[in-house]
C-alpha cells in the first residue's frame, strides 16, 4: 500500500478524529479541573490596615480568607501608633485570590539607637552637620570660659554627660557646652 492511499484510507481519518475527540475531552477535562482548583473568578479585597494593631489586622485578614506576613519593622513613624501597620502590600482594595499573603510592615516601638559620635575638641561648625548627619538635634548650647571659641568640650543628653559611643535613639537633642573664647580665670 502507497503511503498516499494509506493518508486517504478510513482507517487512517477514524485515527486522526478519535485523536482530536480525545484531545478535546482532555483539555475539557484539564480546563474545569483547573477553574474548580484555581477558584476561577473568585476574589478578596484587600482591607485597608494601615494605623491598625497586629490582633486587629489579623482578625481582618482571616475574615477576608486572607493570611497576614509579618515583614521585617520599618523605621519609626511618630505618625502610628507604636507596633501599628504603616504599609501594606498588595495595596488597598487590591482583588486577590483566597488564601493570599498580605505582607505588612510594623512600626517599632522607637527610633532605632544610634552611636554618638566622638565631637570632643571639633567646632560647633563641624559637630552640628555630623549630629544632623545622624538624624541626632543639637539642643541647648552651653558656654564656658575657654580658650577655643565653639569648640565642643562636653556632650550632654538630659543633663547627663555622654560619651562617644554611646547608644541614642535617633532624633534625640544632644546639649553641648562649647569653649567662648575667653581664658578660665583661676
Amino acid at each position: 500500500m502507497s503511503i498516499i492511499k494509506f493518508l486517504v484510507s478510513k482507517t487512517f481519518l477514524l485515527q486522526i478524529a478519535l485523536a482530536i475527540v480525545a484531545l478535546v475531552v482532555f483539555c475539557f477535562i484539564m480546563l474545569s479541573w483547573l477553574k474548580s482548583s484555581t477558584n476561577h473568578g473568585e476574589f478578596e479585597t484587600v482591607p485597608d490596615l494601615t494605623g491598625k494593631s497586629i490582633s486587629v489586622a489579623e482578625i481582618e485578614l482571616k475574615e477576608n480568607n486572607l493570611v497576614m506576613q509579618i515583614q521585617d519593622s520599618a523605621n519609626f513613624n511618630p505618625n502610628y501608633p507604636k507596633f501599628s501597620v504603616i504599609e501594606q502590600d498588595p495595596a488597598v482594595g487590591t482583588k486577590v485570590k483566597k488564601d493570599r499573603k498580605i505582607y505588612i510592615t510594623l512600626n517599632p516601638s522607637g527610633y532605632r539607637k544610634v552611636r554618638v559620635p566622638n565631637l570632643l575638641e571639633s567646632t560647633l561648625r563641624q559637630a552640628k552637620p555630623t549630629l544632623e548627619a545622624l538624624e541626632f538635634k543639637v539642643g541647648k548650647l552651653t558656654y564656658v570660659d575657654n580658650i577655643g571659641k565653639d569648640i565642643v568640650l562636653k556632650m550632654q543628653h538630659k543633663g547627663k554627660t555622654i560619651q562617644a559611643g554611646d547608644m541614642l535613639p535617633k532624633t534625640e537633642k544632644i546639649d553641648l557646652v562649647l569653649g567662648n573664647g575667653n581664658r578660665p580665670s583661676n
